[in-house]
């Protein structure tokens, strides 16, 4: 599958902002131009946050004049989506080389463990990138950059669906998809847990999530060969008799 920078799933309708750059530099001096612009807005976004973050302000720390800034972003919110999708293809470069059919075929208990180091890897990589956690607070707390995050975890969520349906190809498509979208909400979502609340240990958080993940991927796998009322259909199975 060709990679594709995950806002373009979305309509441009439904920005609120406009995200993306006015121009893409063309000269190795354009390029150095947008590097300066951006490591300055990630590291004013992890010093004074979403809130007060200013193109003004990135202007100051990067010494570029307001004009030289506009000429490549049109406020904020494009250097902000900058940030989150350079962020979210870091992370699913992590993602595309897990994701294989060989993966979902793994036992239980190495698949869990395999979701907890994906979880652990995607976390160090999210720490290492400079204001990073505040670049993955912005990309939920902004509803303008909504297209990135949903853009990227559409992407990623089709790359499990894939593989498994090379694994597992009598698996019901609906299904599959719910549950990969579920998982990868799960593990973003206890991503920011951990930002939240840094005293959690998080390599537990981690093994909590990939067993809760795991539980699912189980029950689908029993599904194989057969047909599943999901979703919508009843069964006619009838209740066990109450004991006493």
């Amino acid at each position: 599958m060709p990679r594709r920078r995950p806002a373009e799933a979305v309509a441009e309708p439904a920005l609120r902002f406009d995200l993306d750059r006015k121009r893409l530099p063309t000269q190795s001096r354009g390029h150095e131009t947008v590097e300066r612009i951006l490591d300055a807005a990630a590291q004013l976004l992890g010093e004074v946050g979403i809130e007060r973050l200013s193109t003004n302000l990135v202007c100051e720390r990067a010494g570029l004049t307001p004009p030289a800034l506009y000429r490549y972003f049109p406020n904020k919110y494009a250097l902000l989506a900058e940030l989150g999708l350079r962020l979210m293809m870091s992370q699913n470069d992590l993602l595309e080389a897990w994701a294989t059919p060989a993966t979902m075929k793994l036992p239980a208990a190495r698949f869990e463990a395999a979701v907890c180091q994906l979880f652990l890897d995607t976390l160090r990589v999210t720490r290492q990138a400079t204001a990073g956690e505040w670049t993955t607070r912005a990309l939920r707390a902004v509803p303008a950059l909504a297209p990135v995050r949903t853009g990227s975890h559409d992407h990623v969520t089709a790359l499990i669906v894939a593989a498994f349906a090379v694994a597992y190809p009598s698996l019901p498509a609906a299904r599959v998809t719910l549950v990969a979208r579920l998982a990868v909400e799960v593990m973003y979502s206890a991503h920011e847990l951990l930002f939240d609340a840094p005293g959690l240990d998080a390599a537990e958080v981690g093994r909590v999530m990939s067993r809760m993940v795991t539980s699912q991927v189980v029950d689908l796998r029993r599904g194989v060969g057969t047909i599943a009322p999901w979703p919508g259909r009843t069964t006619s199975a009838k209740r066990p008799p109450r004991s006493g």
